[in-house]
């Protein structure tokens, strides 16, 4: 923290002075009044957009940010960047530009709040990419800032063959592949397609946009219970204004993200990812995001908090509940305080609040109702380590990420089927072509490769509808959404398009993943690999203008979180 605090450090050398008269005047055309050059500006960074459900509503939020900032005494101005839809874009090419989007929401977030000199930040995000995008965005300024996540949607419901069922973004994807074998008819399907998704929110399982919320949370850089709110809710309009409120108070105590963005902060992040079952992507967007807070974390961090945090959330994709009925019960805040009772939180670590996480959580004194089974107790848990798996093998020298909860047993033994785009892959399964007993193989995927990392939610979710879950497998050096459940790995490093192994596969190699002792091998000798080497010719790039260019030519490595920035 400063020693000596200058709440105007940065808009003062943008408003203050005769010769910034100019600067002045354009102000006063967007609301300025005379006094208002005399307090700290707060930027609030809107991810509000038509494009999804999931932010379709963050303008509502930016408002209420707004109206907490500038009634502790500051004077904010709103401003968007992008946000795209991964649920619409999946299995598309469009896909590609997911991930990359998170690079154009940091970069968009740093460029105006760096060039209009605001002082503080308040960044409020919906779909899965804000939110890591957001938060890279504020460790390079490391200006005064909070996080507001946009919130949960509530899950929607359909009678299906003559039952009540809960609905969900994965229940439309699932559906897609009951459709092919039969078990839906065109009528069903469109019921689900029809109901699932019933208003504003962001998908409603521990998929990456809850995990990263939670995460956030357990960062310190989200006020108390900021990820386990609906999006619809006057809670979630509390939030917002407390936030702008929060920002004010960081600017006037000279709390930085610095100050909070720690190593133990993020070790208190991955232990909350891991007790609530949450998404791959966490691994590869909080290696981004303490890469951009200049704190030293590798996926071996993932690996050693595994070893002493259980799974104890009964969450979907894998489990029963959704984000909502967890909001029900309490939210994200009880569980932080049996993980902190019990020894596996930082309780030290500083939080947007101006308080310790300890001193949040003592405050607050949060418990869950007598008899709720989302959470289940530490010593009874779900899985008594990570479901988070980090892989090695000659299929994946530089690591690779499962999720393996367990219920999918913990080894998996199988012939490859591979294919060069996810499109090919998705293909077969639908033709069912795919049988049991196949390691399905999606490669060209990755960072460089696609390029963008897209998520194969459709195969794996295609798989599980067509009944095949337990008796396939699928790997790729792309990623998964949230949604996606079974035995699957992905961030497969070095990735196909650098040479990796993943490459070199044909039809009918034998691939074992083992999740117990952590690896990925192909059944191959190292003469076989290496002969096979001689024959592979590097892949011509799918891109060579435009953003994903550029993209392609900047990524590092999904093991080193798929930053852009250099090391």
């Amino acid at each position: 923290m400063s020693e000596k605090n200058n709440t105007r450090e940065y808009s003062s050398q943008v408003v203050d002075g005769a010769d910034r008269a100019p600067s002045r005047a354009m102000l006063h055309a967007v609301g300025f009044e005379r006094e208002d050059f005399q307090k700290p500006q707060v930027a609030i960074a809107s991810t509000w957009s038509q494009v999804t459900p999931c932010n379709i509503h963050i303008d509502r939020l930016a408002l209420e940010s707004q109206k907490g900032a500038d009634a502790a005494g500051g004077k904010s101005i709103i401003f968007n960047t992008i946000t795209v839809s991964d649920g619409i874009s999946m299995g598309t090419e469009g896909m590609k530009y997911s991930l990359t989007s998170r690079e154009v929401i940091a970069d968009s977030i740093e460029t105006v709040v760096g060039c209009e000199g605001m002082d503080g930040l308040v960044a409020i995000g919906g779909c899965d990419k804000n939110m890591p995008g957001c938060m890279i965005g504020i460790a390079r300024l490391n200006r005064p800032a909070v996080f507001v996540y946009g919130g949960t949607i509530l899950p929607g419901c359909a009678k299906i063959k003559g039952e009540e069922k809960d609905l969900d973004v994965v229940s439309v994807f699932e559906a897609v592949g009951k459709h092919a074998n039969g078990e839906y008819s065109d009528e069903e399907l469109q019921t689900v397609e029809e109901c699932a998704i019933p208003g504003e929110g962001s998908c409603g399982g521990m998929y990456t946009a809850n995990t990263m919320a939670s995460a956030i949370e357990a960062l310190g850089m989200s006020l108390p219970n900021s990820s386990a709110q609906a999006a619809v809710s006057d809670d979630k309009m509390r939030d917002c204004f407390d936030a702008g409120v929060a920002v004010m108070n960081m600017v006037e105590k000279g709390i930085r993200p610095s100050d909070i963005m720690t190593r133990k902060a993020f070790e208190n992040a991955i232990t909350v990812v891991i007790a609530l079952g949450g998404s791959t992507n966490a691994v590869l967007h909080l290696l981004a995001m303490a890469h951009a807070a200049n704190v030293e974390l590798t996926i071996e961090d993932f690996t050693e908090i595994g070893k002493r945090v259980p799974l104890v959330a009964d969450l979907k994709p894998s489990g029963k509940y959704v984000m909502n009925d967890l909001v029900v019960i309490g939210g994200t805040t009880p569980l932080m305080k049996m993980l902190l009772d019990a020894g596996l939180l930082h309780g030290d670590c500083m939080t947007v609040t101006g308080c310790t996480m300890r001193e949040n959580l003592e405050k607050l004194n949060p418990v869950y109702p007598e008899g709720q089974e989302i959470i289940k107790p530490l010593d009874k848990p779900i899985k008594k380590d990570s479901h988070l798996r980090i892989l090695y093998g000659n299929l994946a020298a530089d690591g690779a990420v499962a999720k393996i909860t367990g219920k999918e047993g913990e080894s998996f033994t199988g012939t490859a089927r591979v294919f060069d785009c996810e499109e090919d892959a998705m293909e077969a399964i639908l033709n069912q072509k795919i049988v049991a007993g196949n390691v399905i193989v999606i490669r060209r995927e990755g960072p460089k490769g696609g390029p963008g990392m897209r998520e194969m939610l459709g195969p794996t979710s295609a798989v599980m509808g067509l009944g095949l879950g337990d008796s396939v497998a699928l790997i790729t050096d792309g990623r998964f959404s949230g949604g996606s459940h079974g035995f699957v790995v992905g961030h497969i490093t070095p990735e196909a398009e650098v040479g990796g192994n993943i490459a070199l596969l044909q039809d009918g190699d034998v691939i074992t993943i083992d999740a117990v002792n952590n690896t990925l091998d192909v059944d191959l000798s190292e003469e076989e690999l290496e002969a096979r080497r001689t024959q592979w010719l590097p892949y011509e790039p799918r891109y060579k203008r435009g953003v994903l260019a550029k993209y392609a030519s900047t990524v590092r490595s999904a093991s080193e979180g798929a930053v852009t920035d250099k090391f």
